[in-house]
């Protein structure tokens, strides 16, 4: 059994990290249901976004147009992918971001095993938000754009335009055939799982399954047998709507992944605080015994001096 003394000081350390651990607690409360909010109001917008694609795609089968048409790549060419990963900046969130690394390194791998069995050559680049699965990524030895550094805080539209514009600029540009968005995707509080989505060319199939399903349809567009007309013509719309359905897809992914960081930190701290006052219990048990046994101990040594004094 530890001394009286070992077991007090450990019970220290436990009650200050059980009031670090319920400070933070708080804190991730406070910002959860902020990012619930933000989660809430943020899909009806991406939803109309998806939803007028699919209607767009549905009218016009044979849009020309380098956002919507999926190449074929011939034995000895090159797929040039372009990932784009959502973690975050900071730890403490459980298993969070090593799912995002784990779904990355997976997905890449998935990728390139795929492609060799067609005699098809893989490059991809992997252009991280957030530190953690940066660095982790980089110490595994994968492919991570330096230059691409994005912090994870409150997300806004405006960050959503910024990121999105580069993903078309490079899209268009030739750097990369398929663009995917990586992220965590909240379905509950207590449901959320890592997904990979392909943003670029448009695959409003993929999409669409992380659309909550009692979401009602918007717009006129939407109406089952309705005849839509687009002025000037279908191309100029889709071209106009691309930018939409790109910024909303990003903003998207942004939100559900903030959203995802914060519910899994605030699961986090609650276990780790819960643990701390289980442990706190069981150190003033044994507190109680090794206090009790030293008492046995001293007195003990008082009856036996006692007892030694008389029979001198």
């Amino acid at each position: 059994m530890e001394s009286f003394s070992a077991i007090k000081k450990r019970m220290k350390s436990v009650n200050d990290i059980s009031q670090m651990t319920n400070a933070m607690q708080l804190v991730s409360s406070a910002k959860m249901r902020r990012s619930q909010l933000l989660h809430e109001s943020m899909y009806p917008f991406v939803s109309f976004c998806v939803e007028s694609m699919q209607e767009m795609i549905r009218n016009n089968e044979h849009l020309d147009n380098p956002f919507f048409v999926l190449e074929q790549k011939q034995e000895g060419e090159t797929w040039k992918i372009g990932y784009y990963v959502l973690s975050g900046d900071q730890g403490l969130a459980g298993a969070y971001n090593n799912n995002m690394v784990r779904i990355t390194e997976d997905h890449v791998r998935t990728k390139i095993l795929d492609n060799t069995r067609k005699n098809v050559a893989t490059t991809y680049e992997l252009n991280v938000f957030g530190r953690l699965a940066r660095e982790k990524l980089i110490k595994n030895g994968y492919n991570v754009n330096s230059k691409f550094s994005f912090p994870i805080t409150e997300p806004t539209y405006f960050d959503a335009r910024q990121v999105s514009a580069i993903m078309r600029h490079r899209f268009l540009n030739g750097d990369f055939d398929l663009v995917y968005l990586l992220y965590t995707h909240m379905q509950s509080s207590i449901k959320m799982e890592p997904v990979a989505l392909r943003l670029l060319p448009v695959d409003t199939k993929s999409i669409s399954r992380v659309l909550p399903d009692q979401l009602d349809d918007a717009g006129m567009a939407m109406l089952s047998g309705a005849d839509i007309q687009y002025f000037p013509n279908s191309g100029a719309v889709f071209n106009y709507l691309i930018d939409s359905y790109t910024n909303a897809m990003v903003y998207g992914a942004m939100v559900d992944a903030f959203a995802s960081e914060q519910t899994a930190r605030l699961t986090a701290m609650e276990n780790a605080t819960d643990n701390a006052e289980e442990m706190m219990k069981k150190l003033e048990l044994m507190s109680n015994r090794a206090r009790q046994a030293k008492i046995t101990t001293e007195l003990t040594e008082i009856v036996n001096g006692a007892q030694q004094a008389e029979k001198m």
